[in-house]
């Protein structure tokens, strides 16, 4: 079964934040529409990791976004979710996110109460990600 619910974001910098994304933790490009250089507006990307896709644009006065507030963590000043992601290995997925500059919220730890690790981390624009070993399709 393909993916049913596809985070959406909005970055100041939709460039930047697709390059650091796929260097820091794996994403890689499935699509991307934007105007040409020098123009950094991305209207539409989608970036997968494993069988899971984000999509991301630029931020803008558009109808979309004035309908439903839809804006950065910067801008809003705060986050209002996170987004989860499994992988193999947190503790080898934190390093490479390390390396690449990622903000880590939390180094790698076990998860309390029930089985994994997991890190914490934030891209340059605030967007909020927990990485764990835990698949909450294969427990409970």
């Amino acid at each position: 079964m393909k993916q049913s619910l596809i985070p959406a974001l909005r970055y100041e910098d939709a460039l930047a934040a697709m390059a650091f994304l796929c260097e820091a933790f794996g994403f890689e490009r499935h699509l991307v529409i934007a105007e040409d250089p020098p123009s950094r507006i991305v209207h539409h990307a989608q970036l997968v990791l494993g069988g899971s896709m984000i999509m991301l644009g630029s931020a803008r006065n558009d109808a979309l976004s004035t309908l439903v507030g839809l804006t950065t963590p910067r801008h809003a000043g705060g986050v209002t979710g996170m987004i989860c992601g499994v992988v193999a290995d947190p503790d080898a997925h934190h390093e490479r996110a390390k390396a690449a500059g990622a903000r880590i919220i939390r180094a790698p730890y076990d998860n309390e109460g029930y089985p994994g690790r997991a890190y914490d981390a934030r891209d340059p624009e605030g967007h909020c990600r927990n990485f764990s070993s835990f698949d909450p399709w294969k427990h409970f």
